[in-house]
Order: structure tokens, then sequence, then C-alpha cells
């Protein structure tokens, strides 16, 4: 346990974000905007004005942060006309991009309410999810090329504390989830960017183990899942840290225990089974299976939010595809607090997972330089979404398959089977 104060602790929080996450250069400028693309709540201004201290002092030129209130998107689904839901203001698109072109920064803060739009018609949420999906759809190309430096990180918003811990008052609640917010971005240690580089240079070796072998394809085993999912030629695998098209090295997520790669859009077959809910669109999604032949989504089930779950599958075609697999052990930091964030941002990071849509064409070798049409060739995804879900445990095991058809253990009951 730090002795820190909360205010010590948010002070470094901001620092690590801005010297780790992001690497500000001198000359630069910061746009911060909410994860799930609504404006940045009032709740979380402590931080934003932290990280607006802490990018000025490595020289940054100038740091903008687009406010807003995520209720409107909870009215505007009871109250709004169901034939108004494919209308959208652009302007927060248009500023980020200006951003982005201009080689500038970005940082998004997630902790948003998980249940916001929980309990309302489906239909509706598709419909409003959709539209922010195809309206951000050129922000989210950018990202899948790292043109700039971009980071994702979290506050402790008030309901998504009582998600997380609902036997406490709303105060606690809130304080204990800061507490985990820095406890799994290393905060409570005496030097957290130093943490940081420490961390960093361990993830790198395990994705350079795995970039050494170049597997055609994984095998899943745990109860409920019996996968098997190919990996395309060329394929690169990523850690902690990232070169930028602007020159920027920088570490895309805070807090980050994954290795991952881009899966072939063409070679999944089998059932997965979902160790973790998974918070989607303002909806719970809890004990799902995804059945896949041919690398396509073919069926979905789930105890709670399957139609959402559905709804998500039918964004667009390669919502019915995969663009990413990512491999964490069972005994990560985050994995041995022993709750859920209901935040995949965290969640992730607890398990090995696979997401859905779109994969970052850096993981690809020579993927920044493909249009769609010959990305999709090499076996690269295309889609409006990106949405991760958790399919690792403590009894998973995975083989990594070879040219000749050889297995080799990758991890076994959910730890790493091989030393890098």
């Amino acid at each position: 346990m730090s002795n820190k104060t909360h205010q010590e602790m948010l002070k470094q929080y901001a620092e690590a974000i801005v010297k780790v996450g992001l690497n500000i250069r001198s000359g630069q400028r910061l746009i911060i905007n909410l994860a799930a693309t609504r404006g940045v709540p009032l709740q979380f201004a402590p931080l934003v004005r932290e990280v607006a201290k802490a990018a000025y002092s490595v020289g940054a030129r100038y740091v903008d942060v687009i406010w807003g209130d995520e209720e409107m998107l909870r009215l505007r689904a009871q109250y709004a006309p169901r034939d108004s839901f494919d209308e959208y203001s652009t302007w927060q698109i248009d500023a980020v991009m200006r951003m982005i072109e201009n080689g500038d920064a970005l940082l998004s803060i997630g902790g948003s309410n998980p249940d916001l739009l929980g309990g309302l018609d489906p239909e509706v949420v598709g419909m409003l999810q959709k539209t922010q999906l195809q309206k951000f759809s050129k922000i989210g190309e950018k990202i899948s090329v790292n043109a700039i430096n971009w980071c994702v990180v979290a506050a402790a918003g008030e309901a998504w504390a009582k998600k997380v811990f609902p036997d406490l008052s709303p105060e606690k609640a809130q304080e204990k989830l800061w507490q985990a917010i820095f406890e799994t971005t290393r905060i409570d240690q005496p030097d957290p960017v130093a943490a940081w580089q420490t961390h960093i240079v361990n993830l790198r070796k395990r994705a350079k183990y795995l970039q050494t072998k170049q597997y055609t394809a994984l095998h899943y085993s745990a109860p409920g899942t019996d996968f098997t999912l190919g990996l395309p030629s060329g394929h690169l695998w990523f850690s902690a840290q990232a070169m930028a098209q602007n020159g920027v090295a920088f570490t895309a997520n805070m807090p980050t225990e994954e290795v991952f790669t881009l899966p072939d859009r063409n070679r999944a077959d089998g059932v997965v089974s979902s160790t973790f809910p998974l918070s989607y669109a303002g909806t719970l999604i809890e004990d799902f299976q995804v059945t896949f032949e041919n690398g396509r989504v073919v069926k979905v089930s789930a105890k709670k939010g399957e139609a959402a779950l559905q709804k998500l599958v039918d964004t667009d075609e390669g919502s019915h595809r995969l663009g990413e697999v990512a491999l964490v052990p069972a005994s990560s930091p985050i994995a041995q607090r022993g709750h859920l964030f209901y935040n995949t941002l965290f969640d992730e990071n607890a398990s090995c997972h696979i997401a859905i849509g779109r994969a970052y064409r850096f993981t690809l070798t020579g993927g920044e330089e493909l249009n769609d049409e010959e990305f999709t060739a090499a076996g690269g995804n295309v889609s409006l979404n990106h949405v991760d879900f958790m399919i690792g445990s403590p009894s998973m095991d995975i083989d990594g398959i070879n040219r000749d058809g050889t297995h080799e253990p990758l991890m076994r009951k959910g730890e790493w089977a091989f030393d890098a």
C-alpha cells in the first residue's frame, strides 16, 4: 500500500500518461476526449487539469479538451424521435481530425457508466451505436495505422465505481476504484515511470519470441472453448510500446499486460466462450458463446444481452470477423485483483482476448500502405467496430501451430509455457 496522497497519485498518474503513454514532444498539441467519444464528463476535470499541467511541463504547445455529459445519450435514446438517430454533430470529429492531420496527440479517458443504456430498446441502441461508429470511422482509421501518438486511460467515474464495488458507499467505491487504477498502472510504485519502462521491456521480450516463431495458427482449449485461429503471413506481434507515423514512441493503453497481433479474417473455426462480461454501448453482455466457421461468426448466444451482442456482430460485414488476438497470462496483476472492472481497458488485461471487427493495420507487414481491398486480401479485417472480448482463464491451454502442422505449447493453465 502506497503512502502517497490521492492528489500525489493523481499528479504522478498524469505524468505517466504524458511521459509514457503519450510521450508528448515539445511543440505538440494535445486533445483530450472521452474513450466512448461523447466528451469528457466534468467529474474527470481534476485528472484532465493534471494532464494539462504535465503536458505543458514537457513542452506541449496547446492542450484542449472536449467536454460532455453521457446522460445526454441516454436521454436521446429514451425521448428522441426514432427517425432521428442517423443525425450526428460532426464538430468533434472535425476537431480531432485536424489535430491528427497536424501530427498532434490524442488522449481518450474512459470511465463511463457500464449500464448507461441498459434496459433500453436494443434496436435504438444499435442505431445510435452504428451512427456513432460511422461518423468516427475516419478517426478509427487513423488510429489503426498509428498516425499519431495516442493513449487510452481511465478515471474513476461515480456510476462505474458503484458497478465495480456495489457494497460500498458511492464515495468509498470511487476511492477504492481510484486505488485500483493507480495500482494497475504502477502509480503506487516509488518511480512509476521507471516501473513502466521495465514492464515495457519485459512485454517486448514476449512479443519478440512470438515474432520469431511466425506460427500459422493458434489453437485454444478450455471449458466451453475449442477454437483454431489462423495467423496471416507477415503478421507482427506487438506489446506495450509502438512507433507512431509522426515519429513518437508511445504506449497506447494504460494499463496493458498483452502481446497482440492480427488474425487471418478467413481462418477462425470452432467455439469460444467468454470468461468476463462485455460492457458494450452501455449494455452488459454476460455468459456468451460465439461460433465461427471459415473466419465468420455464424452463431452467438448469451445469458444476458444477447440482442446487443447480435447487434454488434450485425454492424457490418467486418463485425462478423476478427481483427485482433491478444495473449495475457492468468496471473496478470489485474486478474489477481479478483474482481471485474466492467471496463474493457482493464478486463482485457486480465485475460486472453480476441476482438470483433477492425484489425490494426500496423500489425501486418506493410499494412499501413494497403487500401481496404489489399488489406482484406492479405487477411486483415476492415470494420467500423473494434470490440475486445475476454476468453482466457486459468483453465486455458494455447498451442502455436507451425507450418508443418506440429503444435508447440504457448500457454498452459493460463500461464506462459515458454521463457523469453
